[in-house]
Formats: C-alpha cells, structure tokens, sequence
C-alpha cells in the first residue's frame, strides 16, 4: 500500500463494479487510490439472504483483483479483517490514516450510504467530489424534471418518454409495430401439462475466490435466510456478457409470452437472471436494451417479447429510479392506508399451507429469486390484503436476494 498521501481516495461501492466507473475518470495509479470495504452493516441493517452477501462480497472481490491486475493501489477491507462494523466507520478510519486531498465516488445507490459518506467527509473536513452513475438511462435531473406540473405519474408515458430519446424499437417517431405496448400479446399462461423443456439458464461454478466467500458467509452470517449450494451467479462482466447471449440466444423469444407465468419447481422460466448483474454494474442496461432489440431486428425474437424484457429496464428500471431520488428519505416510512399487521413469520420460512406463497418463498430461499409476478402479485399482494405494515414487508430477509436488492450495497431493481 502507497505510504504519500494520495490525491484522491475513490470510493467503490459494491454496486458500481463497472470498470468504465464514471469514478475512474481521470484515475491516475501514481496519485490516487481505490478505496473497498466489506462490513457487516450491509447485511445486517435488514437481514440479507445468505446468497445476496455472498454475491455482493464475490463479485467485489473478483473486480478488486481486476483493478490491482491494472496495476492500481486498491485498498480492500475485507470482512472479518478489520473492526468496523459500517461503511461510515472504516471510511472514517481510513481517511485519517491516509488524508487524502479529496474523495471521488459516484453517488451510491442507497440513500442512507450517501448520506453516511457525505458525513463522513464532512467530519473529516475532506471535499466529496459526487458523480453521476451512467448505468442509469435517463441523465441526472431528467426524471425530476419530467415529473414537474404532472398531475400523475405513470410509468408507460415515462417509458415512452425514454423511448423516444434513446430510439429503441422506433420507427422515426413512432413506436416499432405501432403500438408503445405488447402485453396484450404476452401473458400467455402453460397448459395443463407445464411448460416442458426450459433451456435453463447459464450457471457460473463457484471459483476459488467465491468459494472462500460462501465459506465466509455460513461463518459470519449462519442465521440469515437461505442457502448457498444452488449459487452459480455472474459476478464479472465477462460473466453477465455470456448470461446476457445465453439468455438472447435461448429464452428471449418466448420471454413474452411467459413473462408472469409460474410453475412450480421452475425457477427461471424464460427470464433472463440478469438483474444482479445490471444492479452490480457487472454489464451496461443500454448493451443489454441494444442487444435485446437487435434480436428482434434479426428476426431471432418477436417484438412483443422484446418490447416486454426491455420495458423492464428502460421502464421500470429507471422509472423506480426515479421515483427513489425523487421521494426519499420520506419514501421509507410512507403507509398510505394505515396497514398496522405484522408481517407472519411464515415470510421467513416458507412454511405455510398456501400453496403459491410456499412455492413463492421455498424458491426464494433455494436460489435467492423469485420474479416479478412472485413477489408482487404472491408475496407482496397477500402483504397488501393482509394489511401488513410496508417497512415490515421491505425488512423481511427473503426479500434481501438477488430479485430485489435495495439496501446499501444496492441500487434500485428492474425485473428482468
């Protein structure tokens, strides 16, 4: 490790593990230094399921070895290697054992790490220089800005909105097929006989670098909800490349068409397990929007199931995006019908003779996912009609995998 005082010390977060960071601009491995630590807090400050630590403590592992093979001074904290418990502890620490002139980090995905960074800085009497995060679509202020004088937001006028600036699947200033949405043409449900031979999708074995993590996680975190011996995640970018063409080339053309269907003991279906890996940064949504389209241009897959797996990114993907930066910290805590339930315990375990609600949450447990029609219209809509308190639903730890990833080592999800 470098003992002159560097000139920047740039944050990385362990979900901004793009080695095009707007946060290396200018990196210069003479003067600055990468900063990377793992710490309990992000696991614990809601209960994660055991296979989300591991990916986010695999995937930063396998990006630091990737910087330092640049030949860039990284300091990495590692887990169980150093005392601190939070991001604002070691960050503390380490800017009075280094003082660096300033600090660089794109502006983290949650807003409880942002504004534990931001005091940090403050406290040590450091300049925080924030920069964008260009894994999101729509430019800094755009979504704000579109919200201004509506009397409703709604997520397919946004879309369009995005649509139109990005041209993806238009023709001139129209939608591709004359039409802005294909669900009519999608939802399609299995007959009585299932949906027989999936193409699954692309595994990723654990290495020795994962392998030495999932042994950290069962150690340091043996209580937490879930299991680890189905983990087969991509956790680089050469990884979420080959799921991204596997998922392409196998399952993409009836990805509409089953979209929202269930199965019982088919996890995956035909979606394309590659939420992680964009929320991770591990792979840029316009390569993945851009690759999707080109499928159907080809001719490999039909637009309504083109249509339908890019809505999800430059949909809803930057649509809660927005919504997140627009309406937090209040977002948190808002609870428009006054639902005061407790949240049952069987959320946690899976054990209940509800029949979708077990098969919802035994799979997420198994494998760390579940898709968007589990969560929302299973788990999350018994929550609703049961009244449950929101904040209890976004606590649970299920919930805490690679389906829906918010809290600190996170940015908002899409559902693809």
């Amino acid at each position: 490790m470098p003992q002159t005082q560097p000139r920047h010390l740039v944050i990385i977060l362990g979900d901004q593990l793009d080695p095009a960071s707007a946060a290396l601009d200018g990196f210069d491995p003479a003067q600055d230094r990468l900063w990377m630590a793992e710490v309990p807090e992000e696991a614990t400050h809601v209960w994660s399921h055991k296979a989300r630590i591991a990916l986010f403590l695999a995937a930063m592992r396998h990006f630091a070895e990737a910087l330092r093979a640049r030949g860039w001074p990284v300091e990495y904290l590692r887990l169980g290697e150093h005392p601190h418990v939070s991001l604002a502890e070691a960050l503390g620490h380490s800017l009075a054992q280094a003082r660096p002139q300033g600090l660089v980090m794109v502006r983290a995905g949650d807003w409880r790490v942002q504004q534990s960074i931001e005091a940090v800085a403050r406290a040590a009497g450091v300049a925080l220089e924030v920069r964008a995060d260009r894994h999101f679509i729509a430019p800094p202020g755009a979504f704000a800005d579109w919200v201004h004088g509506r009397r409703e937001l709604r997520l397919e006028y946004w879309y369009r909105e995005l649509r139109r600036q990005t041209g993806l699947l238009m023709a001139g200033d129209q939608p591709a097929g004359g039409r802005w949405n294909f669900d009519a043409d999608n939802r399609k449900a299995f007959g009585p006989a299932g949906p027989g031979d999936v193409p699954r999708p692309r595994g990723f074995p654990p290495d020795a670098v994962t392998t030495e993590v999932l042994r950290l996680v069962e150690r340091q975190f043996p209580h937490h909800p879930g299991r680890l011996d189905r983990f087969d995640w991509p956790l680089t970018p050469a990884q979420a490349r080959q799921a991204l063409d596997d998922f392409i080339e196998h399952r993409l053309p009836r990805f509409g068409d089953y979209q929202d269907a269930m199965w019982t003991g088919e996890p995956w279906l035909y979606h394309s397990r590659l939420s992680a890996a964009l929320n991770l940064k591990l792979i840029d949504p316009m390569t993945v929007c851009r690759t999707a389209e080109a499928a159907w241009r080809s001719g490999h897959a039909p637009l309504a199931a083109v249509e339908g797996f890019i809505r999800q990114i430059l949909g809803w993907r930057e649509y809660v995006h927005g919504l997140y930066w627009l309406w937090m910290p209040e977002w948190l805590s808002w609870n428009a019908l006054d639902a005061q339930a407790d949240l049952p315990a069987f959320y946690w375990t899976g054990d209940t003779d509800m029949a979708c609600l077990c098969a919802a949450i035994g799979q997420t447990l198994d494998y760390g996912y579940a898709h968007h029609i589990q969560r929302l219209m299973v788990t999350g809509l018994y929550a609703l009609l049961a009244g449950v308190e929101p904040r209890q639903v976004h606590a649970c730890g299920i919930w805490r995998s690679m389906s829906m990833p918010w809290s600190g080592w996170s940015c908002p999800t899409c559902w693809a």
